[in-house]
């Protein structure tokens, strides 16, 4: 028996010691992505002043941030008029409210809504999307989801990156925002200190071609080529699914070094961890084999099983102190790169273990709960109702 726990001692070491390479190749990666955030340049050429742009925003409720979220994208900079569409489905949703406000705020034509109740699949959010594509009159579509907020140079930097010869479809990655107390600001540090290094590391590596709901720029045309909202009505990651359908037409998805914010609000446990879960299992459903390999992405909760089954041996102690300064270094640099401070070092303890048992809770069911709602995800990624 002991040599089998000093062999998984020795195995899930070997995972934490590849933990902390990767840990130190994303903090290289993440400083040479985006360059400090004002060192990017920003784009000036006078015909992209002329291009049509329609940002898409789908709603669901008033959550919090979300008056200060939809704010930013009214206040784009280096482009000409651009048009704010906003989607709701529901005539009783309070995010109405703030919406017909937002509207009366700002010149007649800059932004529009669309109520419309019908759905299109199991899959709102993209029902949402249906209901606003005729409405909308742009020649490029920015769909952006109502949690995120951008700088002022966003816009221009997205359609800078959109407008390259062979780029059909172009994503931002994000950090997050607590905007709830404690349990939306360990969320939060989640989508800073460790889902954004991984998407810039998967970006930098070539392994990974993220498009993320964050943001999703593509052409009208192009849109209408891959069968329009329509194609994606029943599939639960519609942002990876758009990507990856843009590219089988021989275009390239790209990762714009723009960075945005996601407003976390989840104020207990629960919701955090059903929240992640979801999201966890999403990405398992897109590539299992990569989402597997992701386990050296957990150096701390790693590094703190070794030393549980080797016991207080140097190397073991060593290889948890290494871990965590690896991971304070890594949140010192995500911090260098958005130009504030995210979270609390002390914090990312807690942070890390959450996220190694949503990791190991993602493989043992298909199952996911969202808006309310229960469904299972097939083996293509398409929802089906339980």
């Amino acid at each position: 028996m002991t040599s089998v726990v000093e062999a998984l001692g020795a195995g899930v070491s070997v995972l934490a010691v590849a933990g902390l390479l990767y840990t130190a190749m994303s903090g290289v990666f993440v400083l040479r992505f985006f360059r400090g955030p004002s060192s990017a340049p920003t784009p000036t050429h006078e015909h992209r002043r002329s291009v049509s742009v329609t940002v898409m925003k789908p709603l669901h409720g008033d959550e919090l941030g979300l008056r200060q979220n939809l704010q930013s994208f009214f206040i784009q900079t280096g482009l000409g008029p651009v048009e704010i569409l906003f989607g709701v489905q529901d005539a009783a949703d309070p995010a109405l409210k703030v919406i017909k406000s937002l509207i009366a705020e700002h010149p007649i034509g800059a932004a529009k809504l669309c109520l419309d109740e019908r759905e299109h699949g199991y899959n709102r959010k993209v029902s949402n999307l249906i209901n606003m594509a005729s409405l909308a009159s742009g020649e490029v579509f920015v769909l952006s989801d109502s949690d995120i907020s951008a700088p002022a140079d966003y816009l221009s930097r997205v359609l800078h990156a959109l407008v390259q010869p062979g780029v059909g479809v172009v994503t931002c990655p994000y950090y997050g925002k607590g905007e709830a107390g404690f349990w939306s600001q360990i969320a939060a540090m989640g989508l800073s200190y460790q889902f954004l290094p991984n998407v810039v590391t998967g970006v930098a590596l070539g392994m990974a071609r993220p498009c993320m709901g964050s943001t999703i720029a593509l052409r009208r045309e192009t849109l209408e080529r891959i069968g329009g909202f329509e194609r994606f009505r029943n599939v639960l990651a519609d942002d990876y699914a758009i990507g990856a359908a843009v590219r089988l037409l021989g275009l390239k998805s790209v990762t714009a070094p723009v960075l945005v914010s996601h407003s976390c609000t989840e104020k207990a446990l629960t919701a955090l961890f059903l929240h992640e879960l979801r999201w966890a299992r999403t990405v398992k459903g897109v590539d299992p084999a990569g989402h597997a390999g992701s386990i050296v992405t957990h150096p701390l909760p790693l590094a703190l099983l070794a030393l549980l089954l080797l016991g207080p041996e140097p190397f073991s102690i060593l290889l948890l102190a290494a871990a965590f300064l690896a991971r304070i270094w890594l949140m010192s640099i995500v911090d260098q790169a958005s130009g504030q401070r995210l979270g609390a070092w002390w914090i990312i303890p807690i942070r890390d273990m959450l996220s190694f048992v949503v990791f190991v809770g993602s493989f043992f069911s298909q199952a996911v709960e969202w808006r309310g709602a229960k469904f299972h995800v097939t083996t293509d990624g398409d929802l089906s109702p339980l």
